[in-house]
This record gives structure tokens, sequence and C-alpha cells, in this order.
């Protein structure tokens, strides 16, 4: 079986892509405890994920996957409340981040952790905007505050790949884990 470690509802619609049957598990990991740099943050969780699961089910393949959003070299997580998402967002406007992506697979006596990075060039943004934007209430579970696939004018440009800002970066996975990392039955 192929087990998805997650609960994020994106993550699933993009791991469809390229594994059309999976069984998803959500692992109880107090992502809080971990206190280290930003950039190591995403790789650190998604193998705490894993290894969470794989412990469970040690006979069958484990995905999991965590992102974090990099503002002149610190972390944005999910917005605690309006404010918070007002802030961040006026803190991205006309700015260049760093979404990380890290995903690890566990399965047939491997394990693979990989980081994707993306690099996202936010448009000018005025309060109206940013008002306008929250009040569709869609950036709220999402790191960063805002969604890539929200019809939005957000975003000027991404340099990289556009899954791995939505939350999974399906390309490296299917390269790394689908084509090279498994093992075929």
């Amino acid at each position: 079986m192929f087990i998805l470690a997650s609960s994020s509802p994106r993550r699933k619609e993009l791991l469809r892509k390229i594994v059309p049957e999976f069984e998803i598990l959500v692992p109880e990991i107090d992502e809080s405890l971990l206190h280290i740099d930003a950039k190591d943050l995403p790789s650190e969780e998604s193998k705490a994920k894993a290894y969470a699961i794989a412990c469970l089910y040690p006979h069958d393949e484990v995905l999991s996957c965590d992102t974090v959003v990099v503002l002149h070299g610190e972390a944005l997580g999910k917005p605690k409340d309006y404010d918070d998402a007002f802030a961040m967002l006026k803190a991205q406007s006309g700015q260049k981040e760093i979404v990380l992506s890290a995903y690890t697979y566990i399965g047939h006596g491997k394990e693979i952790t990989r980081t994707v990075a993306t690099e996202v060039y936010f448009n000018d943004l005025s309060d109206e905007q940013i008002h306008d934007y929250l009040q569709t209430k869609k950036p709220f579970d999402k790191a960063g505050a805002y969604g890539i696939q929200d019809d939005f004018p957000l975003i000027r440009e991404i340099v990289g790949s556009f899954d791995n800002v939505m939350g999974l970066p399906t390309e490296d996975i299917y390269e790394h884990v689908i084509l090279r990392g498994r093992s075929r039955r």
C-alpha cells in the first residue's frame, strides 16, 4: 500500500497526478517542537511525519511532505488570524520569497528525502487588495497566507515548480521516487 502521510487536501489532489491509488493517514507530530533553521525545517518535519507512519506500517510505502515559505531568511507558517495573515501579505508585497518543500519517502528498504525550492515574486499589493483577498477566507490554512492556485493577482512570477508552491513537488517526486526510487513489483 502507498500511504500519503498528510492531512492536506492539496497534497492529495497533487499526488493523484503521479500515484493513482493511495491511502491517507495523518501523523500525529507536534511541529512546534522543532526549533531549527528555516531552510532545514521542511526536511526535518517531513522525516518526522514519514517515520511516525512508517513505524506503524513498516511493510508499506510512505510519502510525507512539509512546505515552508521563507522571506528574508525567516519562515512564514500558517497565519494565526486575520491580522497575522495581513501582516504576512504586507511583508511579501513586491518581494521575492523562496518556497521550500521537502518530502520523505520510506519504502522497500529505501529512504529518500529531498528538498525542492521555488522562487515566488509578489506583485506590489495595496492594503485594499490584501483585505479583498483575506475576505475570500482562502489563505488561513496555507503557509505564507496565500495559495498560488487561488484566482487572485498576488503573484507576478514563479521560477520553478508550481506544484511545489502548492505543497507537493510532483515533478521531483515522480523522477526520484516513482521512476528511480521504488522497487518494481
